[in-house]
């Protein structure tokens, strides 16, 4: 079966060929990264725009890179949330319009079951059930795993993403736009016990996150500086990102063992941190939790992701409706 996966759910226009036994054949992404530069942050508005400009052209080279026409594929996936709406109907609408015309069946996919299941493009495979931890701008979250189309919500963020909070934080101290990979950068030539930023832990029976006291510990004590030498900068980079690490992986870990799971996936934009990856493979290893992150090639939004999710839902259905609507807001059952 070849899958055509289309995402636009932020600020990247994605589109990717899957053969679902030949596996994948294409993955074309097209970053707005330097459209929203300038304003240090991602503008809805501007994004959806971009997307519509970009749309077409990005999926005729996926087609064309896989070596396949349109009128060979047969099922067509797309991120319907969560995700910046007017992003999201640029895409959908897109999709719908494919379908129509060459009346292939098309499937709704959510954009963190994509990311959940983008450990699947790679090479080391996990085994159900386990727990991932998705780290991104827009989503930090603990999910239960249980199966291809099983998932659990077991803990999230009451705040700040941890992907967020690295963005404003590198905004505070004047980093170039996208932050966290200025962070990440600035980090490595830090020391990061430097500064003792705060570990948020809240409610230590539950495995919720909270970044903003961090990000308020890092503007409080900017503040208090009266000026920021480059060694300084490094410093407080590195300090930080070892409190958000810290924070994560603490967290994992204590849920992976409280669920009695012994293997842990790491998604998301954020899981392609360098010092996140690292410091969670050595505690896992401690424990005795096996951890298997995404490759670095998957972790930020792409429509690979979105073929893989879809994968198993054509193994279950012919496809969606075509009043299939886009949502933004998260969508996954809280364990009670």
């Amino acid at each position: 079966m070849l899958i055509l996966g289309i995402e636009s759910s932020c600020d990247e226009t994605a589109a990717a060929v899957l053969d679902t036994t030949g596996g994948l054949l294409a993955n074309i992404i097209h970053s707005q990264v330097a459209l929203h530069a300038q304003y240090g942050g991602v503008v809805p508005e501007l994004a959806s725009r971009d997307h519509i400009k970009w749309i077409q052209r990005i999926t005729h080279q996926a087609l064309a890179e896989a070596g396949i026409t349109l009128d060979e594929v047969d099922g067509i996936a797309v991120t319907r949330g969560p995700g910046l709406v007017g992003s999201l109907l640029v895409g959908l609408s897109f999709a719908k319009a494919l379908a129509l015309v060459k009346n292939i069946p098309i499937v709704g996919v959510d954009h963190l079951v994509g990311h959940l299941t983008s450990v699947f493009l790679g090479d080391e495979l996990p085994h159900f059930p386990y727990l991932a931890l998705t780290v991104s701008g827009g989503h930090t979250s603990l999910v239960l795993v249980k199966g291809p189309r099983d998932f659990t919500l077991v803990g999230c963020t009451l705040d700040d993403a941890a992907g967020e909070a690295f963005d404003k934080v590198a905004k505070l101290l004047g980093l170039e736009y996208p932050g966290g990979p200025s962070v990440a950068r600035l980090a490595t030539d830090g020391d990061p016990g430097a500064v003792a930023f705060p570990r948020a832990m809240p409610g230590k029976d539950n495995f919720d996150f909270s970044f903003s006291g961090v990000k308020t510990a890092v503007a409080n004590y900017v503040r208090e500086q009266r000026e920021l030498p480059g060694t300084m900068l490094a410093d407080i980079c590195a300090s930080f990102q070892e409190a958000v690490c810290d924070v994560l992986v603490t967290k994992t870990l204590r849920a992976a063992v409280s669920e009695g799971l012994t293997e842990v996936v790491l998604a998301g934009g954020v899981a392609a941190n360098t010092r996140l990856r690292e410091m969670l493979r050595r505690r896992g290893v401690e424990q005795g939790i096996r951890v298997i992150a995404t490759p670095l090639a998957f972790c930020t939004d792409n429509a690979a992701m979105i073929c893989m999710a879809a994968k198993e839902i054509f193994m279950e259905k012919t496809g969606d409706s075509m009043n299939l609507d886009v949502y933004s807001r998260p969508v996954f059952t809280r364990r009670a």
